[in-house]
């Protein structure tokens, strides 16, 4: 792809005497539009911004739709998406990416491209279908993203169906949900976290499983199940909560248990509020936190 390149000389950088410097902590997410504002760029945005993080974006697609559904979508040039991050990465330096809707076999090519060439944690959610039973990747672009995009990972957030999908088996029970996982850790995959949110009963538990030296481990977090039926983008929400606490500086792990109580507390704040006729949006900004500032040593 072309590369675009300004060489505007950053102003906190004209004079050699600052060796220090304060900054946010700041994410990239590269996903799709939603016009309802519940999933998305814009649950990533308030999201993050809710966390305190400076929020960056690439958006891959718009899309039309509701809180009852999709009703039509565009993805953007394959250069366009690439140039924006290629902007973004080269001024901003974000600590931590988000991925989510790609839409097409160009735009993960194309992702997949940019990022390569950059050593930065990345939070994989793969997005195929919305809530509402609406595609929104391709079925081609599936093994792309198996492909090029699991290997370079460092976390992938699947929920039951993305997790059929990726490895072709049915998720009837924990020795099957171990098996599958097995297979993506085998195609490169470090850690993935499935989401429980599609299973039924009082509890809903979101499994961890980690590629380590002694195998894989796993860790389960179980959060008590929320009568609502406001609970668009809440894949979207949690795999951004994730990469805005690593970007404040938790360890996976921490980051996985802090981002699940604030989906949940997002959840239970909006529970009761109506937000179009359909699925609604959780309560993102519930507890908004000051933006993070930390120093920053420059050479």
């Amino acid at each position: 792809m072309k590369q675009r390149v300004n060489n505007t000389e950053g102003c906190l950088n004209t004079n050699p005497s600052h060796l220090h410097r304060r900054r946010y902590p700041v994410v990239l997410s590269i996903a799709g539009s939603d016009s309802s504002g519940g999933a998305g760029i814009q649950a990533d945005i308030k999201t993050l911004s809710a966390l305190g993080v400076y929020a960056a974006t690439a958006i891959t697609a718009i899309t039309a739709q509701n809180t009852q559904g999709v009703y039509s979508q565009h993805a953007m040039p394959p250069q366009l998406v690439y140039d924006q991050i290629v902007a973004v990465m080269e001024d901003i330096s974000p600590s931590v990416v988000k991925i989510g809707m790609l839409s097409n076999v160009e735009i993960v090519d194309v992702v997949a491209d940019a990022l390569m060439r950059y050593s930065v944690p990345i939070i994989l959610d793969p997005v195929m279908v919305s809530s509402s039973g609406h595609r929104l990747l391709s079925v081609e672009a599936e093994g792309v993203v198996r492909q090029r995009l699991l290997p370079m990972a460092t976390l992938i957030t699947p929920n039951i169906p993305e997790m059929s999908a990726l490895t072709s088996m049915t998720l009837l029970s924990s020795d099957h949900k171990r098996e599958a996982a097995d297979r993506l850790i085998a195609l490169g995959a470090r850690a993935i976290l499935l989401k429980g949110g599609h299973e039924e009963g009082a509890t809903k538990s979101d499994i961890l499983y980690r590629h380590t030296a002694e195998g894989v481990v796993t860790t389960t977090f179980a959060t008590p199940t929320i009568a609502t039926c406001n609970v668009h983008g809440t894949g979207c929400t949690l795999s951004s909560a994730i990469a805005a606490y690593m970007a404040r500086g938790l360890c996976l792990e921490e980051a996985i248990g802090a981002a699940k109580a604030y989906i949940c507390e997002a959840i239970r704040s909006g529970a009761d509020i109506a937000i179009g006729s359909g699925f609604g949006p959780v309560n993102h900004l519930f507890d908004p936190q000051p933006m993070q500032i930390y120093e920053e040593r420059t050479l």
